[in-house]
């Protein structure tokens, strides 16, 4: 392959859900630059290289084919990597710190302080350095806390660059992002190594949708959308259960409230509960900052999130048990989804996980079919006691089973023969619809039992 010069050379420290979309992104959009993604993960390196890669996304197969090869490459060199580079995104794991203080609520930063003392010991040329990974306000002072304490504290300037895209439309949502956030401190150098990441999304991104700000506003912005989206769902999850007990349907709720131009109406939908990677990691992370600013009542506040949305799911399970006759023992379930979102096979922190112990604690049989999942799934409850079986096809995955949940809302089960479903189940067949997919009158009039969210039940028998 010819040899040809870039303009910039971009690194990318970490190859996961946010590095791997965002990095084949901006190379696809800046052929000019050199976008190279590494991690010390080598299967995952070798999946990003093949025609299979490790993550599931519409439309990111597309944009990795266009610019392997060409501008983008994925590598497990990182000490050439940072050698090479101008600028370098740090997208590494940040998970929940499960040790020491701050155990179940604060960022575990190991991961992150092994880049930065990595990024001061390679570099020879002066860098860039973006905050990519979803970090604690004020991180960016301990990066460069750690980058000044080497040979060359001059040549390190920080940057925050939080990632606002949802998994299932990160293609779209980085193409045509709603915003791009750029944080720097507001020195001469800081504004200067600002303008040169602008220089990079304006090569897609209208102006007006990026904006600049203190580092210290950028990094709690991410918290804060996370936290603000999480309250938005546990909000129409608690007020489902109000609806189910006074013959109100959430949908019409939702809708009317929805209509408020205030308000508004994404994030509206009632489930069985949120999940993925950041919704409960990032107000965890809130509620440490709060307590550790002596703020209780706020962080008790946000705390209320999270407690609602593990209510829900609960109640969900409680919901199946009290109209099964009070016993899942020896009942067979069939789980339709588990990733914690449709059109991904993240299952990280997805309310499946939860509801398929559960059942296995009330000795239950199950079944669990997703399109993309089911690996991920095997892992979650690979130390899961009792009878549980992986099936993707959804009708076999049904045969038998005496009730089915509907924990992912795939358009698949939408469009799903359930006649021929409830033909093949015992009966009586109980149906809940964790994510208020279906059409409950026809489910109803097949014979199914049925349970939605935040409405009534239509069910051909007295459970008095």
């Amino acid at each position: 392959m010819e040899k040809r010069e870039f303009d910039k050379k971009i690194l990318c420290i970490g190859a996961g859900y946010v590095g791997g979309p965002t990095m084949a992104v901006i190379a696809h959009k800046c052929p000019q630059y050199k976008v190279t993604i590494v991690d010390i993960n080598a299967n995952r390196i070798a999946q990003w290289n093949s025609d299979k890669l490790p993550i599931y996304e519409p439309g990111l197969d597309d944009v990795v084919k266009a610019a392997r090869g060409k501008n983008l490459f994925f590598d497990t060199d990182v000490k050439k990597g940072i050698e090479e580079s101008d600028i370098i995104f740090v997208s590494v794991n940040t998970p929940t710190k499960t040790f020491g203080a701050g155990a179940g609520m604060a960022a575990d930063l190991q991961y992150w302080e092994k880049t930065a003392r990595e990024i001061r010991e390679y570099s020879q040329s002066p860098k860039i350095i973006v905050e990519k990974s979803t970090l604690p306000v004020k991180t960016a002072q301990a990066m460069k806390r750690i980058l000044m304490a080497g040979d060359n504290p001059g040549q390190f300037e920080v940057l925050s660059n939080p990632e606002f895209l949802a998994e299932g439309t990160a293609i779209s949502d980085l193409e045509n992002p709603d915003r791009v956030l750029i944080g720097s401190m507001e020195t001469k150098s800081g504004l200067k190594a600002r303008q040169e990441l602008v220089d990079v999304y304006k090569n897609w991104v209208p102006e007006n949708k990026i904006i600049t700000t203190n580092l210290w506003s950028s990094e709690l912005s991410k918290l804060v959308s996370n936290a603000f989206l999480a309250q938005k769902i546990s909000s129409i999850n608690a007020i489902s259960a109000l609806c189910e007990k006074t013959d109100a349907n959430i949908s019409e709720v939702a809708g009317a409230v929805g209509m408020d131009s205030r308000l508004g109406n994404k994030f509206l939908n009632a489930s069985v509960g949120f999940g993925g990677s950041c919704f409960k990691k990032d107000i965890l992370n809130l509620v440490y900052l709060c307590r550790y600013y002596g703020l209780d009542t706020v962080a008790d506040y946000w705390e209320g999130v999270l407690k609602i949305n593990d209510y829900q799911k609960e109640r969900f399970v409680m919901n199946m048990l009290g109209n099964m006759f009070n016993t899942l023992a020896g009942k067979k379930i069939c789980i339709l989804g588990f990733a914690f979102k449709a059109n991904t096979g993240d299952t990280r922190e997805s309310p499946a996980i939860y509801v398929a112990r559960r059942l296995l604690e009330e000795r239950a049989v199950v079944n669990i079919s997703d399109p993309q999942a089911l690996e991920n799934a095997e892992n979650d409850l690979k130390d899961a006691e009792g009878s549980i079986f992986f099936i993707k096809n959804p009708y076999e995955a049904a045969k038998g089973c005496d009730a089915i949940a509907v924990m992912t809302e795939w358009d698949i089960y939408k469009s799903l023969d359930y006649e021929n479903i409830y033909k093949s189940m015992s009966k009586p067949a109980f149906l809940f619809d964790g994510r208020n997919i279906l059409h409950h009158n026809k489910m109803y009039e097949i014979g199914f039992n049925v349970f939605p969210i935040g409405k009534a039940s239509l069910t051909h028998f007295s459970n008095e």
